[in-house]
This record gives structure tokens, C-alpha cells and sequence, in this order.
């Protein structure tokens, strides 16, 4: 069996393998490319009413900040860098001409006219959620590695910029809602390459069933909301990709029971779409729809986007440049991304003798830190462990802007700038 490449490794059932707030924006002057500076985050204040233009739409909604300084910078627990603090508010996905808006539309408008406009759609959910939302409330395990600061962006030891979407859904159905979609922006540390970025955006989607629906029908609930669910994706996915071929794959999630995968066979390869199952009964039973049966899905928007659009690299959805943004228009789905020119990469390596506590996601948050998006990847090419037991990894460290040639003297600057940090803040010894 062919292998698929993941199109799911970032939606809210990938938690596997590795809330606080409700609707919120910023209320600094704000626009499509600006970020919070340190001051900016030292005074944020809520709630207000603000209007943002993002991507050239205003918007207009509650206000949220943190009122402390101390949550937000101080606190001995928070890592979450400037450079993700920048990523707060700027909501690709609700930008219509936006690849990511666009995929987000064409997804609603699959719901509309197959369910009468029954699912209510949030996209202006508080990426900043409490652990509880974001682990406990969908079963995660107290030990599960994504709980862990290697794998999440805490702002202090109860709060967390949410993992997935699926960090809302608790709220939401205590709220009352039974059919949902959630769409946002989400966070893990993370690799670099052309695939992976700490800040990418996901949709999940929600539907609750009530007794008579599967008592009509006779089976049992579970078989009935299963087969709702694969019905309900196998659309989704022929509206987005076509008549493709389609393969369902057992797996397993902390929150779902049963637990699929969607596969399509799309450009002579199997591509895994998304992730999904039944509802485990235990989330359902503690948000008041004991006597219910639902299942859920999640997608990442990224990953999708990636190959409607032919887009090969995951930082171009952060990309300012008007060769860029000009090629999209609303409602145009799959149109090619042409590339406007491929700047030359240059490679720098790094060897260093590693201690106990170092891990690869650190290195790669540090290198993000000092190059941000000029760094393409970050990849191990060499280790070994000596006689005397200590251990060194050699790592290669791509740099490439997706803009412009970069010169030598910024590229050695950069890489100079790497190493000191990489010294002074990991406790390697460089070789």
C-alpha cells in the first residue's frame, strides 16, 4: 500500500502524534502586515469594539487583552516569542481573496447547499484558550506529549494558544448548538520546512444527532452517525477535488470512537484529506447530550490549499507581495499559483555536542526567532555518539526569501546570530 502524504497532520485529530477567551481582536491601529510590538503587548485592554481591516475587508467585533504584564511576558512559564505574537489577529482565513478564504468559502458553501444552511459557522474564535479547553475537554491524556512545552505555546501555566479548533467545542455545546463549523488559527512548535509553520489554520466541523433520527432508521447510533459521517465527507471531498477515488483508514484519536482517515487519490498519489470520527459518548455526556450521538471532523487549510492552488511553500500564505496576493480572486478555487521567481537558497551548517534537554523544536523556535521567515528548513544531516558517550548532531539550515536575493553579508550575519543564541540559550557546546 502506497504511503499517503498528510494533508491532515495539522488538523485538530493530528494532537495524536504529538480556553479563555471568545471572540477577541486587538485594540492597537491594526492592518493586514502590522504586529504587536512588546509595548503593544505590555497594554493590551478589553473588551472594546474595534473595526480591523483585514485584506481589505473591515471588520467589526469584540475587543480582547491581556490586562497584565506579567501574564503576557513575565510569567516563568510563557514561550511564546515575539514572532508569534505578531501572527495574533491577522486571520488569513477570513480574508476572501486569500487562498485560505477562499477554500473556507467554497467548504461553506458545500455545507449551505447540502444542509440547508443548518451548520453555524465561527471564525472569529479567541485563538487563547485554557488548558482545559484545549486538552481536557477533548480527552487528551494528562501525560500526552502535546501538552508539553515542546510541543505548545503556553502564555502561563493555565492558558495556551489553542492546538486545534476542537478547543471550542465544549463551550459550544453547552451553548446549544448542535450543528457547528469552527474555523481559526492555531499553534504548535514545530519543524521547519516547506510543509510546516508554527502558525497554520484549521476548520472542524460538528453535528449532534437526537434519538429518533437513528432509532428511525434502525441501526444503532454509532453505525448511523459513522455512515452519516463518511457521506458527508465523501461530498465534501468530490466538491473540492472532483470525481477522485476514495479510501477510508481506521486510526485512532483520544475523542473519537470509531476513528477515520480520508484518503483520495489525487495526482497519482494517495493524499490524506482529514480526520474524523464518532463522538466519544464522555464529551457528549459532560456538555449536557447525554442521550446523543455526534461525530466530528478536522481539516487543515494549509495543507488543502497547497494542492489546489499548487502552492509549494507553506510561508507564502504569510507572503505581503503583491505577485502573490494579486494572483486569487474570491470565489476562484484552484487557481495555480504561477511562481514568480526562485531565488537561490544558501546552506549554512551547524555542529554541536547536545545535553539532556535539548529537542529539535527548541533549535528550530531559536532559528525562527533570529531569521524569521527567511529560514526555508532545518534538517539533521549528521549524528554520532563518541566513547565517552556524549552526543553531536550536525544540522543545515536553509535560508531563502521567497522575495528577493539575499546577500552574503545578511546571510552570514543571520547565521552568525543563530550560533550565539543557539550557545548562549540551548547550553550546547558548538563544534
Amino acid at each position: 500500500m502506497a504511503k499517503a502524504f498528510s494533508l491532515a497532520h495539522y488538523t485538530l485529530f493530528s494532537i495524536r502524534r504529538r480556553n479563555a477567551f471568545n471572540h477577541c481582536t486587538f485594540s492597537v491601529p491594526f492592518s493586514s502586515s502590522s504586529a504587536l510590538s512588546t509595548t503593544d503587548k505590555r497594554n493590551w485592554r478589553g473588551p472594546v469594539v474595534s473595526v480591523l481591516e483585514l485584506g481589505g475587508i473591515k471588520i467589526a467585533k469584540d475587543v480582547w487583552t491581556l490586562v497584565s504584564a506579567d501574564v503576557v511576558r513575565d510569567d516563568p512559564t510563557n514561550n511564546v516569542p515575539d514572532t508569534i505574537f505578531s501572527k495574533l489577529g491577522m486571520q488569513l482565513h477570513r480574508r476572501n481573496q486569500h487562498p485560505l478564504g477562499i477554500l473556507k468559502n467554497e467548504i461553506y458553501e458545500y455545507f449551505d447547499s447540502n444542509f440547508s444552511s443548518k451548520f453555524d459557522k465561527f471564525d472569529d474564535l479567541c485563538p487563547l484558550v485554557s488548558v482545559k479547553q484545549n486538552f481536557d475537554d477533548v480527552l487528551v491524556p494528562a501525560d500526552h506529549v502535546s501538552r508539553s512545552y515542546n510541543d505548545t505555546y503556553y502564555v502561563d501555566s493555565q492558558t495556551v494558544l489553542r492546538c486545534h479548533t476542537s478547543a471550542h467545542q465544549a463551550e459550544l455545546l453547552r451553548k446549544g448548538h448542535s450543528h457547528f463549523l469552527v474555523t481559526g488559527d492555531v499553534y504548535r512548535r514545530d519543524s521547519i520546512d516547506s510543509t510546516h509553520y508554527p502558525v497554520f489554520h484549521q476548520m472542524e466541523g460538528f453535528r449532534v444527532f437526537s434519538p429518533d433520527e437513528w432509532e428511525a432508521s434502525g441501526s444503532d447510533a454509532t453505525s448511523f452517525a459513522a455512515e452519516d459521517l463518511k457521506k458527508c465527507l465523501e461530498g465534501l471531498a468530490r466538491h473540492l477535488f472532483g470525481a477522485v477515488e476514495m479510501r477510508w483508514i481506521d486510526t485512532y484519536f483520544p475523542f473519537t470512537n470509531p476513528s477515520f482517515e480520508l484518503e483520495i487519490y489525487f495526482k497519482e498519489k494517495w493524499l490524506e484529506v482529514l480526520g474524523c470520527g464518532v463522538t466519544e459518548q464522555e464529551i457528549l455526556r459532560r456538555n449536557g447530550r447525554p442521550d446523543n450521538v455526534a461525530w466530528a471532523f478536522g481539516l487543515g487549510l494549509e495543507r488543502l490549499a497547497m494542492v489546489l492552488f499548487d502552492i509549494p511553500d507553506i510561508r507564502l500564505f504569510w507572503s505581503t507581495d503583491e505577485r502573490f496576493i494579486s494572483q486569487f480572486r474570491s470565489g476562484q478555487l484552484g487557481v495555480k499559483f504561477k511562481p514568480f521567481s526562485k531565488y537561490p537558497p544558501c546552506y549554512k551548517d551547524m555542529s554541536f555536542w547536545i545535553n539532556e534537554s535539548f529537542t529539535e523544536n527548541n533549535l528550530c523556535e531559536l532559528i525562527r526567532g533570529v531569521a524569521g521567515d527567511l529560514v526555508e528548513e532545518v534538517s539533521l544531516i549528521d549524528n554520532f555518539t563518541n566513547k565517552k558517550g556524549m552526543t553531536s548532531h550536525c544540522y543545515r539550515i536553509t535560508y531563502r526569501s521567497m522575495e528577493r536575493s539575499l546577500t552574503d553579508e545578511e546571510i552570514n550575519d543571520l547565521q552568525w546570530n543563530v550560533r550565539e543564541q543557539v550557545q548562549s540559550k540551548l547550553n550546547v557546546v558548538l563544534r
